[in-house]
């Protein structure tokens, strides 16, 4: 029950974080992007809070040996680019640049603008079930266990 309401928490904490920065907002975000226009580069700051949190979390997590809700803490190891990993990439990056939006800021916005949103979220879902369908190109990546 604890990892169901943490999990809740976390996930309400992180929409509403993703709608009070601007996050959600494809303006912004396209604005953002666009650096030899009217550049905004207001979620620099948002990216660099993002990044001091997440640090923050993987040192503390890694100093006690294993995260608080879980029996170990599990750390990607593989370090090689793979055409899978690239090409995801790239459609990542023209999905942000296009619309404006990525995963997280798109489920996001469905609950307050899914006019907006339910586009961007059809056509992910549609590639996730598209990579899921192709075969792999590699073994699927290692993770380090603190226990390990």
């Amino acid at each position: 029950m604890a990892k169901i309401v943490s999990a809740f928490a976390v996930g309400l904490l992180f929409g509403l974080g993703l709608l009070v920065s601007g996050m959600a907002d494809p303006a912004k975000v396209l604005a953002f992007l666009n650096v030899t226009g009217r550049w905004d580069p207001s979620l620099s700051f948002v990216m660099a809070g993002a990044v001091a949190v997440s640090a923050t979390g993987y040192f503390v997590a890694r100093r006690r040996g294993r995260p608080l809700l879980a029996s170990r803490l599990e750390i990607p190891t593989r370090r090689d680019l793979d055409p899978r990993l690239i090409a995801g990439a790239a459609v990542f990056g023209l999905g942000w640049g296009l619309a404006g939006l990525c995963p997280g800021p798109a489920l996001t916005l469905l609950t307050v603008a899914p006019a907006q949103a339910v586009t961007f979220v059809a056509a992910m879902v549609a590639g996730i079930l598209a990579f899921r369908l192709l075969p792999a190109a590699a073994p699927k990546p290692a993770v380090q266990g603190a226990d390990a």
